[in-house]
């Protein structure tokens, strides 16, 4: 009988922290993945966690907690995969260390991920932009804070854990301005800035105070903002935003849309793709091909330049030499 909870807890303590060196961010994720795991199986198991066995979490098993995912908590399939991707992580790790269970760790490893639909991404019209940054309040604190935000989230294309955490330190605001971060996968990448944002974060910084390493944008008595808190942020002056820009009542916008607004800037401003992924700290070039996908003035651009139909195009044949300097005189 091998027990789920020492292997499980080896599998955050050894394979995560120690050999893999996630981050906060991944880690979290497995472990919220596992709290869902787990209260599936007390329910469904009569089980304690810490009574589990392994052989309890099959194939079968984990087929069904798959299913609830989508059926009884109306996860989309990108979250369904999120969740099976931990699980196969833990028991690709358990593979070494329990070789006895190796058909049923494989078995579960052969679980697929689904295939799910791959939409356009949302983003801010250079009005609906306007409108958003336009919305917060700053003649108090928590507007200009809240401006700040929104305008370092649309000039810097940062996500949501890199612009809680983000810091004076991080940022150069004199000559070649640039904001550099530790993004996803640990990698650290450079954006460079406007000078119109670096002169907003400038006059933040400045305002604030406060140690180079502590964080930009923290609560009113102190602390690190939470995810979730700059999701109401966006969306407090999303909806003062759409009085004046009626257009973003059709829109959900959360924090990741300023992300892909800045994206979509640069698509529209003529960047290449390799740039774009670049800026954004995208592990591979394909994954910036979403912006090309729902960049419409591309394709509009070429299709003015193909001919209407019935019309025929005659090859070009050069004028005559001798009238051409006559006529050029």
């Amino acid at each position: 009988m091998t027990l789920l909870a020492p292997l499980l807890e080896s599998f955050f303590t050894d394979r995560l922290y120690k050999q893999l060196g996630s981050s906060p961010n991944t880690v979290a994720g497995y472990r919220d993945a596992f709290r869902l795991l787990l209260r599936f199986a007390h329910t469904h198991l009569g089980k304690a966690p810490s009574d589990l066995l392994l052989a309890d979490i099959d194939a079968v098993f984990v087929g069904a907690f798959l299913s609830h995912l989508e059926v009884d908590r109306h996860n989309k399939p990108q979250s369904r995969n999120v969740r099976l991707s931990a699980i196969h992580s833990f028991f690709d790790y358990v593979a070494f260390l329990e070789p006895a269970h190796s058909g049923l760790i494989q078995r579960v490893l052969a679980i697929p991920q689904k295939r799910c639909d791959r939409n356009l991404v949302d983003f801010l019209t250079p009005e609906e932009e306007e409108a958003l940054l336009k919305a917060p309040d700053q003649s108090t604190w928590l507007g200009q804070r809240d401006y700040t935000l929104l305008f370092a989230g649309v000039e810097t294309g940062l996500r949501v854990s890199e612009l809680i955490r983000l810091c004076s330190e991080q940022m150069v605001l004199g000559t070649g301005p640039h904001v550099r971060c530790r993004g996803k996968g640990r990698k650290e990448r450079c954006v460079p800035l406007r000078r119109d944002a670096a002169d907003v974060l400038k006059k933040w910084v400045e305002e604030q105070g406060g140690h180079p390493s502590e964080a930009l944008f923290q609560k009113r008595g102190g602390g690190l903002l939470t995810r979730d808190a700059v999701e109401r942020i966006v969306t407090k002056h999303v909806a003062k935003a759409s009085e004046a820009c009626p257009s973003l009542k059709e829109k959900r916008v959360s924090p990741h849309v300023l992300r892909h607004t800045y994206a979509m800037s640069l698509r529209r401003s003529g960047e290449s793709i390799q740039t774009i992924a670049l800026s954004m700290g995208h592990e591979s070039v394909e994954t910036a091909y979403i912006y090309m996908r729902s960049d419409l003035s591309a394709t509009e651009k070429a299709l003015a330049r193909l001919a209407p139909i019935g019309r025929t195009f005659r090859r070009y044949k050069p004028g005559d030499r001798l009238m051409g300097f006559l006529n050029g005189l």
